[in-house]
């Protein structure tokens, strides 16, 4: 399959740059893959689509507040974007203005303008060099280590920024609405999108008709927002994200399927995980994931998915037309448009049945 086939027309007003409230608000385009049938929703109306002995499996990962400014010891800034821990206390970060930084720099932490006011200081760093910078990577990765007496994450927690997807150019007052309500393991540099529409009083109702929910984890790197540059998709070279599925989901995933209810994945990246460990042959239960889902991919474990309408030339764009059809997909994302659906990470879902 040529990547140009995963090319669509978006209008730019349809990229929604704010989350809708309350979050099960937003619209649920809703495709049954076996009839060809179509129905516009709200995403609360998921339960009228549910059955007594379905599963729904989500992805708990939480986004980290991975980005960070920083002061180089002449006085001019950096900034830094972590993005996976390498040992201890070392880490990959994504750094600019990469090619000024040098092996063996300090780095402490820069107060933002609106924290002036604060009497804390500096997350409680002093103003102390905070990272060292070990091992330029190439391509404006760095090895950091946090010599500071925080642990990393607690630095993140207390002076990190949320790293919004760069097709968001406003700003988001409530970073916690960056967050699923199921977000508890730390690691993501992006937030598994189709659990942001989830509300705790939905999930009650998703249990009231019978169905069961169960987590997994896969940690999101940037490599999800990067295009497909390859001519064709066997070209490409899928990005790896660490995941874990804990022994009840898996337990969980065979039962359904022995009692012929359905397993809905939340998420095309939970979707990865499942074709990971169900695949031929089995996958660990943690692990890395790299599978790349293509058109022609023979899905062995999940039978309905929910999911965000994702950028074009993605992988996971590619992925949906793996699960509903090329035509089909391209012939579901017009409709959203002609019918003005919201657009990716904000944006609203589709449940394909």
């Amino acid at each position: 399959m040529l990547a140009g086939e995963l090319e669509y027309d978006l209008p730019g007003e349809l990229i929604a740059q704010h989350p809708v409230s309350p979050r099960d608000g937003s619209r649920l385009l809703v495709y049954d893959c076996a009839d060809g049938r179509t129905e516009h929703r709200r995403f609360a109306d998921l339960l009228h689509f549910l059955r007594p002995g379905d599963l729904l499996v989500y992805n708990n990962s939480r986004v980290l507040k991975a980005r960070i400014n920083a002061k180089r010891s002449t006085g001019g800034r950096a900034e830094l974007l972590f993005l996976s821990r390498r040992e201890n206390h070392i880490w990959e970060v994504l750094a600019r203005p990469s090619a000024r930084l040098k092996p063996g720099e300090a780095l402490s932490l820069r107060r933002r303008p609106e924290d002036a006011a604060v009497p804390a200081q500096d997350a409680g760093t002093g103003g102390a060099p905070v990272f060292f910078l070990r091992e330029n990577l190439g391509s404006g990765r760095w090895l950091v280590e946090n010599i500071s007496r925080l642990g990393t994450m607690d630095l993140l927690e207390q002076a990190g920024e949320m790293p919004l997807p760069p097709y968001i150019n406003e700003k988001l007052d409530r970073p916690e609405r960056y967050q699923t309500i199921f977000a508890r393991e730390y690691g993501s540099a992006a937030a598994p999108t189709a659990g942001l529409h989830f509300t705790s009083s939905l999930i009650d109702g998703v249990k009231a008709t019978g169905a069961r929910v169960e987590p997994l984890t896969l940690h999101i790197g940037l490599g999800t927002f990067r295009p497909i540059s390859a001519a064709r998709l066997a070209g490409h070279r899928m990005h790896a994200e660490s995941y874990r599925l804990p022994a009840h989901t898996l337990a969980a995933v065979e039962e359904t399927r022995r009692s012929g209810g359905r397993v809905i994945a939340v998420g095309t990246t939970t979707v990865r995980v499942l074709e990971t460990v169900f695949g031929e042959p089995p996958g660990p239960l943690a692990g890395t994931a790299d599978l790349f889902i293509t058109p022609g991919f023979r899905f062995g474990a999940v039978d309905c998915l929910l999911t965000n309408f994702h950028l074009p030339r993605s992988t996971l764009l590619a992925l949906v037309m793996a699960f509903a059809g090329v035509e089909e997909t391209r012939r579901l994302y017009r409709e959203a448009v002609r019918e003005r659906y919201r657009f990716y990470s904000f944006g609203d879902a589709m449940l394909l049945l």
